[in-house]
């Protein structure tokens, strides 16, 4: 194998099932090693159950079980129990260590071609594990990129289907917001100098790796807060348990160890303590099946709970590919006159919005060389205007074409007059949903041209199924007043920032956190990275520079501005999940009281027959029962753990009500009628 030009395969593209064979098979080989009282003591309610497993095999072994039949049937349950929860949370693990066994064979064995400077000169070829960062690498065609950096010199396409699934090229290009480069992704065409700004195992890649397997999941908040509730409901119904046999001594009843030790596992939150780190897993799991990589699960919850959305117009609620469609000349201007200008100006543009208009105002026969010693200025979002100097005469001829009032002070400050119709010119092209740029010659405005762009296809019901669910958005764009206001309307959302400066979105985002509110923001560019790293969720586009990767809390791997919306339904979808098994598994708790408590107590308090709702066969049936109902519900909910419970447009009253409904009247119910039903069968095999 050449390491050099091996091509990576596209990995990412795929998700393994639920029940693949493999994972299965792996899954279960974990489960048994997760039986080690290390990692048992890491969940404080399976840690009791572990406890009661070992504590009624000995009251067993010596003898001190009422039947040694019913000894070994509980431990075999409650060992099965533990089995359950840990094959849920192995099960969750193991589909993302497949997807790291892939991610590690498309960086394996690089070779890098360091160099000394952006020329190229004086190169050796070194292990990629040997780059440091500021080092300078050289990738030729069909070469792979050997370490996370930024482009300095060059252009190239890029297939980065190793790291995204995706097996369309991408363009990188120095000196842009597209310039960063992933180690591991292969180089279709041309040649680049990428500097290397990561140590070696803190790569992209490495991340993406220590994420899917879960070796750095860390516990969000609301995990953590509900780990508290489930350990202090624990520790109270232990406490509970034991009192027990005093309370029974006052009625002359003596209680068997292992009842007591079944009523304990029975009464605990054992379903949703089995299933919380599978819960959290999978949401980071999901993140990643979306292409999203996000750098902590604590990102990926407080998506599920973003008030305000902000969001480029271009590339997010648009198509982003603006198209020069008309030149407005004004009064008394020669229509060729405005062409010329709008195409000096645009000769030196890389964007598409200026090769459209260099497309619609050449004219046949006319030359796209740029003139003598011209200068070309660039477009900057501090002037919002581009253009080019040449020589002219005695003096140097500007011409600029932008923003209306960038146009307006550029024009002022060389002495020039703003005809009245320019206001009219511009108002009538934005009310259509257009954005006109204006064209200047100097100290002579010329007219305007019309950018028509397309909104996209479906994004308003996205907006209103977020605002269904208590989501605010806001549209940022750089376009006049008009035009945004007429795009806000097309689109649906429900505010906008017009003329927007890179601190205007910084200064919004504050604003709206000083008001309690959680923001959420999409960017790319250098400049995007101080508001990524304000606000509370910041997913930067894979394709966009390292400083704006550095500043937000997740990445793009499809650099798909819009994927932001997928992002706040993963989040809600994680929140959701935990609440509603959490709902059903302590709604589960209540009906299992109902089969224990009457089989402790029944021969010796006659009036707890009363509290035997479901006239169970014999009381040692009942806690057999309600023990394998207490088993075998985890594995029942391991699908909808890690596929998450279905996302609906609702708000949060809604949402709680339907969870009650479903999750906490179906909790109770159902171990009612499995119990039950689980009786009868013991009682027809075994006999009451």
């Amino acid at each position: 194998m050449n390491p050099a030009t091996d091509t990576a395969a596209p990995t990412r593209g795929t998700n393994p099932g639920l029940f693949d064979a493999a994972i299965l098979r792996a899954a279960l080989v974990h489960a048994f090693r997760k039986l080690s009282p290390r990692h048992a003591l890491r969940n404080p309610v399976m840690a009791v159950v572990w406890l009661g497993t070992v504590l009624t095999a000995v009251l067993t072994a010596s003898g001190h079980a009422s039947s040694p039949a019913m000894g070994w049937t509980v431990t075999a349950l409650l060992a099965i129990t533990v089995l359950f929860a840990n094959f849920a949370e192995a099960l969750a693990e193991a589909r993302g260590r497949g997807q790291a066994a892939s991610l590690r064979r498309a960086r394996k064995d690089l070779v890098a071609r360091r160099v000394r400077d952006a020329s190229g000169s004086d190169e050796t070829q070194v292990a990629a594990t040997d780059l440091a960062p500021g080092d300078l690498v050289v990738i030729s065609e069909g070469g792979l990129v050997p370490a996370d950096g930024e482009i300095v010199r060059g252009l190239a396409t890029i297939n980065e289907a190793a790291v995204t699934g995706e097996s369309a090229p991408v363009l990188r290009e120095a000196g842009t917001d597209r310039s960063g480069v992933i180690g591991g992704t292969k180089v279709l065409s041309d040649e680049i100098v990428v500097r290397v700004t990561v140590e070696p195992g803190h790569s992209f890649l490495d991340r993406m790796i220590a994420l899917v397997e879960g070796a750095n999941r860390q516990k969000t908040p609301n995990e953590i807060a509900l780990g508290l509730l489930l350990g202090t409901m624990t520790l109270t119904f232990l406490v509970v348990v034991l009192t027990l046999p005093a309370i029974a001594g006052f009625v002359g009843a003596r209680l068997d160890p292992l009842l007591l030790v079944a009523l304990l596992v029975c009464l605990i939150p054992t379903t949703i303590g089995g299933l919380l780190p599978a819960i959290g897993i999978a949401g980071m799991n999901r993140a990643l099946s979306a292409n999203v990589l996000a750098k902590s699960g604590k990102a990926v919850e407080v998506a599920g709970d973003v008030d305000v959305l902000l969001l480029d117009k271009t590339g997010t609620i648009t198509y982003g590919d603006r198209q020069a469609t008309a030149l407005h000349a004004l009064a008394g201007i020669d229509p060729d006159a405005l062409r010329d200008a709008a195409l000096l100006a645009s000769l030196a543009d890389p964007t598409p919005e200026g090769k459209s208009i260099v497309a619609l105002a050449r004219r046949p026969g006319a030359s796209l060389d740029a003139p003598a010693q011209a200068h070309f200025v660039a477009f900057t979002a501090q002037t919002r205007m581009s253009g080019v100097d040449m020589p002219a005469g005695t003096g140097t001829r500007q011409i600029r074409k932008g923003a209306m009032d960038a146009i307006i002070a550029h024009v002022q400050a060389l002495g020039g007059e703003v005809p009245a119709e320019l206001r009219g010119r511009v108002e009538q092209v934005a009310r259509n949903g257009a954005t006109p740029l204006v064209v200047a010659d100097g100290r002579h405005v010329l007219g305007v041209v019309e950018l028509s762009d397309v909104v996209k296809t479906g994004i308003r019901d996205k907006f209103a199924q977020l605002r269904a669910m208590g989501v605010r958005t806001v549209m940022i764009t750089g376009d006049n007043p008009l035009t945004a206001a007429a795009i806000a309307a097309e689109a649906g959302v429900d505010d906008y920032i017009a003329e927007a400066r890179p601190e205007d979105k910084l200064a919004r985002i504050r604003a709206e956190q000083a008001g309690g509110r959680l923001v959420a923001m999409v960017g790319d560019g250098t400049n995007d990275a101080p508001a990524l790293a304000q606000a509370d969720v910041g997913l930067a586009m894979n394709s966009g520079t390292q400083a704006a990767k550095e500043a937000g809390n997740m990445v793009d791997l499809d650099s798909d501005p819009a994927k932001l919306l997928r992002v706040v339904e993963v989040g809600k979808q994680q929140l959701i999940t935990r609440g509603a098994l959490t709902t059903f598994s302590l709604a589960n708790d209540v009906s299992k009281y109902f089969a224990i408590l009457p089989a402790l107590f029944a021969a010796s308090v006659p009036s707890l027959a009363a509290l035997d709702v479901m006239q169970l066969s014999s009381p040692r049936n009942a806690v057999i029962a309600a023990l394998v109902f207490n088993a075998l519900v985890i594995p029942m909910l391991i699908p909808l753990a890690l596929r998450g419970v279905r996302v609906r447009a609702a708000g949060a009253t809604a949402l709680l009500r339907r969870n009650m409904l479903v999750y906490g009247v179906g909790g109770v119910l159902l171990p009612f009628v499995a119990i039950k039903l689980i009786d009868l069968a013991l009682a027809a095999s075994v006999g009451p």
